[in-house]
Parts: C-alpha cells; sequence; structure tokens
C-alpha cells in the first residue's frame, strides 16, 4: 500500500487507513524507529499506565544522583 506525506503544521504525516488501523485494533500510542531505512511503527501501551502507583509503592528516591548539593544554594 502506498501513501504519500501530507502536511501537518510545520512536520509531515502519513494517513493510515482505517482498514489498516482495524486490523490491529486502533491503537492511540506508537513507538517510532527507523531499521534499515524504513520507518517502523509498533503499537504501545498508553505511556506511563500505571507509574503513579509503582512510584507510591517504591522508596521514593531517585535511581541516579541528581547531582545537586542543595547546601551550596545557600552560598549563592
Amino acid at each position: 500500500m502506498k501513501v504519500s506525506l501530507i502536511d501537518i503544521g510545520t512536520s509531515k504525516g502519513i494517513r493510515i487507513p482505517s482498514s489498516v488501523l482495524k486490523e490491529i485494533d486502533a491503537p492511540k500510542y506508537f513507538d517510532l524507529r527507523i531499521e534499515d531505512g524504513s520507518i517502523i511503527l509498533d503499537a504501545v501501551e498508553e505511556p506511563r499506565v500505571g507509574w503513579s502507583k509503582k512510584f507510591q509503592e517504591s522508596e521514593n528516591s531517585l535511581l541516579i544522583d541528581d547531582g545537586l548539593d542543595m547546601d551550596a544554594w545557600d552560598e549563592i
């Protein structure tokens, strides 16, 4: 199936036919990647689903030091 680029504001896009979307249950979000010169779209769940619950269950600490020394702010 051939499609063409369309203008969407200052970006470009393609129209995905509804028949194609029906075959994959029309997801709302996709992961886009380039592979061997091709654009690949993989359907994904809604971003950040369950993040709030996971954060509440965690120790609420940073996994990586943010690098800010808050004591240094007192000197400014």
